[in-house]
């Protein structure tokens, strides 16, 4: 979704940006915002990139444009700074398909298990994980724990699958989804590249098409060198290099907007028009210049649950994680 900028005050832009210096604010933006938001911020990145960023920038007020785990996220690193959500109601899907109680479930019936909790949850579920993970090292995460110990991916089971795919741990994976990722089905993929034979293919390890475009790759169909699983922050890296004339894209649709900005001469093309987060372009200028404004939807997470959400994250960063970041 893009809104007819024509309707935007002149000022708009401008007014934002006076907002933030007063209020000692940086305004950071997931890569699936719409493009409005994405050029007013002062970073446009993934979701844990951009929470990281917000663990070392200055100033003392995050307003985090993306969905409710992330902004939580932000706040569980940096515990002393005001995080603003500009949209209160932007959830997430895979985030809501599984609770605490779920993975306290599993850690009742197997209490020499470690529990790998992708970063799209929810601070309760990451307070009970004993490790996070982000689709680009998922599999370095899982590769570093014992080989004689259950493990439970959760929530996603694509990314699981995959993970499960690379480097031959037998897991235990929760069903949870994307549903914008999800309906990125296998026939989505062999239309477009039927239509588009000589085209690269990146592909979202979230996407329920992963499997179908690995096994094209296998059998020769697709040439390897033009396949690519990539998390959105390696989706953004690849841009920066690429000398691809076409490439279709599987993921959110949010993110064409970066990858054209960065490679203009490649033409990007979603495998799936269909792709939007309602969640994602929750988020107008006019919602960012009210919770400036205003200084709403402040997230807070209660001290005890954001040490213990916090050691989950602290714990995959130890083992070293890509540059190119996150979801």
């Amino acid at each position: 979704m893009t809104l007819d900028t024509a309707t935007l005050p002149e000022t708009w832009a401008q007014e934002v940006r006076e907002l933030a210096r007063q209020r000692n604010a940086v305004i950071l933006a997931h890569n699936y915002q719409i493009p409005e938001i994405q050029d007013v911020a002062d970073y446009v990145g993934d979701s844990l990139a951009l929470s990281r960023i917000a663990a070392t920038h200055p100033a003392q007020v995050i307003v985090f444009c993306g969905v409710h785990f992330m902004a939580e996220t932000a706040k569980i690193l940096s515990p002393e700074k005001t995080v603003l959500l500009p949209e209160p109601e932007a959830g997430c899907s895979l985030a809501a398909s599984i609770t605490a109680d779920d993975v306290r479930s599993w850690k009742r019936r197997h209490p020499d298990g470690v529990v790998v909790a992708y970063v799209n949850t929810s601070a309760e579920v990451k307070a009970e994980a004993d490790i996070c993970c982000t689709s680009s090292n998922a599999a370095d995460v899982v590769r570093s724990l014992p080989t004689d110990i259950p493990i439970f991916f959760l929530p996603d089971q694509f990314l699981g699958a995959h993970v499960r795919r690379v480097t031959g741990r037998e897991m235990e994976i929760w069903a949870g989804e994307c549903h914008v990722h999800a309906e990125i089905s296998p026939a989505d993929v062999r239309r477009r590249l039927s239509e588009e034979p000589n085209a690269e293919l990146l592909v979202h390890p979230e996407c329920g098409c992963t499997t179908t475009a690995l096994y094209l790759t296998g059998t020769g169909d697709l040439p390897a060198d033009r396949t690519r699983v990539l998390s959105t922050g390696g989706m953004v890296a690849y841009a920066k290099q690429t000398r691809a004339r076409r490439v279709l894209v599987a993921t959110e649709t949010g993110i064409l907007y970066q990858l054209r900005k960065l490679a203009p001469r490649t033409e990007f093309v979603p495998v799936s028009e269909r792709a939007v987060c309602p969640y994602m372009k929750m988020i107008t200028p006019e919602k960012l210049l009210r919770s400036l404004r205003d200084f709403i939807y402040r997230v807070e997470v209660e001290p005890e649950l954001a040490a213990r959400a916090r050691r989950s994250v602290e714990r995959m960063i130890a083992i070293g994680s890509p540059s190119v970041g996150g979801e």
